[in-house]
């Protein structure tokens, strides 16, 4: 049944393509996987495969913000070269997980710094030992515990740690400028997220680092997250941030009034939704169920 869905399907497509013209076909075959889409006249979201990426296209030089995957930051680096004759400047990760910060070592040798927290680069050291690919990275040669701001031209870009959340090394990237917060996976829109608890995550505390987002960051502050679930932006709003924080508070109600009820992991994990949120949807539900769990046992 699926070899004949396939067939069809293929068939379709072929006829479809057999009414395009030679160049409309070269053009359809050969467009990128990458988007580019750009913010105002600097600044630009990269994606791709992985984490969303954010770039600044500077007089003085180019900034980026997280590095997906070796073969997508190349993608990056090249278009970024036809668009600037600037050099590289700085690399910040917003955090350790691969789909960030693997793509680091395309930037070795063309970027004089790479800047992260102090937990993420532990984290990032820690994970290449125990998978032996210590030789692929690039590793942040600058960190920071809390605070970090720094001019670049004329836009002032910080760093705000505010505790423990998707792992315990997360960070929010402010463009001030600009106005633009890349918040990597501080933030997922209606999707899912991981809670990665092997580096420290915890729900509990994720949401007051999403309430000091919201004191800290103005109403109209442009926003990148991380992930979106298909059909949503990886651009989003305070609101939107609001409605994840909102999110994670009901997996936490959820988990614990299923603990209360004598259910047990494995039936709570049998969940297909999360009351009360119906727009997260998708696959990896049991992702943050299972977090929610073992984080409220062990209290």
């Amino acid at each position: 049944m699926q070899r004949r869905t396939f067939l069809r399907n293929s068939s379709l497509t072929l006829a479809g393509l057999a009414f395009l013209s030679n160049q409309t076909l070269a053009q359809f075959l050969a467009d990128p996987a990458w988007k580019i889409k750009m913010l105002n006249d600097t600044m630009g979201v990269f994606t791709e495969k992985g984490g969303t990426i954010l770039f600044m296209i500077g007089k003085e030089g180019l900034v980026v913000v997280d590095s997906q995957f070796p073969e997508q930051s190349q993608h990056l680096i090249d278009e970024l070269k036809k668009r600037s004759q600037q050099p590289f400047q700085l690399l910040i990760n917003t955090h350790h997980h691969g789909d960030h910060t693997a793509g680091n070592i395309s930037f070795k040798g063309l970027v004089p710094h790479v800047l992260a927290h102090e937990n993420s680069k532990s984290n990032q050291e820690r994970v290449a030992k125990e998978k032996k690919n210590e030789d692929q990275q690039l590793y942040p040669d600058h960190t920071y515990s809390t605070t970090w701001c720094e001019s670049v031209g004329k836009e002032e870009i910080c760093m705000h740690y505010f505790g423990a959340a998707h792992t315990n090394g997360d960070s929010f990237v402010q463009f001030k400028k600009a106005n633009i917060v890349h918040t990597g996976d501080l933030v997922f829109n209606r999707r899912h997220p991981f809670v990665d608890r092997s580096a420290g995550a915890n729900i509990a505390s994720w949401i007051q680092v999403l309430e000091k987002a919201d004191k800290t960051f103005s109403n109209k502050t442009t926003f990148i997250c991380g992930h979106a679930a298909d059909g949503y932006d990886i651009i989003v709003t305070k609101d939107d941030i609001k409605a994840f924080r909102d999110y994670l508070g009901k997996v936490l109600l959820f988990v614990g009034e299923q603990i209360k009820a004598g259910k047990t992991k494995e039936e709570i994990l049998k969940a297909t939704e999360i009351p009360g949120a119906p727009e997260w949807k998708g696959d990896g539900i049991e992702r943050p169920l299972t977090a929610a769990y073992e984080e409220l046992m062990a209290k």
